[in-house]
């Protein structure tokens, strides 16, 4: 069952591109992550779907309820967490937290313990004089609280430290092991690799692509690294010496290659090499990302 659903979602701001012909879906029980760089449209989509700002053509639903008609009844059921946080300074964070709990109802005060705890937040500290990765928890902690059934983040990540990032991760598989679905927008590859299923690819606005995370990193490319002695530099591979290398780099004696051609070839080149050591493996997100978006970007 689809919990969102877009059909050619448009927002435009005058000549400035905003967001364009987005079609996708989202399934109950998932996380599902949107993708892309700074300025690619992540949080206008977001902004759009909550109804903060009007549509300029297209159409979507939440919960099978139309994001303008019916925004009012879908954001009882959806925690949502901005990039950025704003709050009544003098006010502390257990009082804010009880304030903006009471739209939904009676405010859970275990819960909000619960999870304050788990985050390491101070909950009797003014939003003043917390950091902004302090500010950022109390943001998590507003989007959970109600328990609701649609989590959206836009860049939710911002200002936790590692650790803080790990217990995050963990009450977000909770969430969906509970029955809520998570849209998770961040341009922080790893982690969308670490946590999602399925991924949206948004780049300058317009959607690149809606695929698995396993079958994005399956694409048949390579990461191969080969190490050559202390006092060797590797230079640049040329395509007449070996056919598939989509992007290499090199740092220090090591050369790293996104490869997509033929392993046995590889291998034979590689032979000729004064090499110590070479490694192949599935290569990350990142990886294929990097090269994806530069391609769509050549084509465009």
């Amino acid at each position: 069952m689809a919990i969102v659903e877009l059909h050619g979602l448009t927002k435009r701001y005058g000549k400035r591109r905003g967001i364009e012909d987005l079609t996708f879906s989202i399934e109950e029980g998932e996380i599902f992550g949107f993708i892309g760089p700074n300025g690619a449209g992540k949080s206008t989509t977001i902004r759009t779907l909550l109804n903060l700002i009007r549509p300029t053509a297209g159409t979507a639903t939440i919960f099978g309820k139309d994001i303008v008609r019916d925004s009012r009844d879908i954001r009882r059921e959806v925690g949502y967490l901005p990039g950025e946080v704003h709050y009544y300074d003098d006010m502390k964070a257990a009082d804010l937290l009880r304030y903006s709990a009471g739209f939904y109802g009676k405010p859970d005060e275990s819960r909000m313990r619960h999870l304050a705890e788990r985050l390491g937040l101070d909950l009797s500290r003014r939003i003043a004089d917390l950091s902004f990765g302090n500010r950022k928890k109390v943001g998590i902690i507003q989007a959970l609280l109600h328990r609701p059934r649609l989590l959206m983040l836009d860049e939710p990540t911002g200002g936790l430290d590692p650790l803080m990032q790990h217990a995050f991760f963990d009450l977000l598989r909770e969430e969906r092991e509970r029955g809520a679905t998570v849209f998770f927008s961040s341009h922080i590859l790893g982690e969308v690799q670490r946590l999602c299923g399925r991924v949206a690819v948004i780049r300058e606005g317009r959607l690149v692509r809606v695929e698995s995370v396993s079958a994005l990193i399956k694409t048949g490319y390579k990461t191969v690294t080969l190490t050559f002695p202390p006092d060797i530099k590797p230079e640049p591979v040329r395509e007449t010496e070996l056919a598939g290398v989509m992007r290499q780099e090199q740092s220090g004696n090591a050369l790293t290659l996104l490869f997509a051609g033929n392993v046995r070839d590889l291998l034979d080149w590689a032979r000729r090499l004064p090499i110590t050591d070479i490694h192949i493996a599935e290569p990350s997100l990142e990886d294929v990302f990097m090269h994806e978006y530069k391609s769509e970007r050549e084509r465009a």
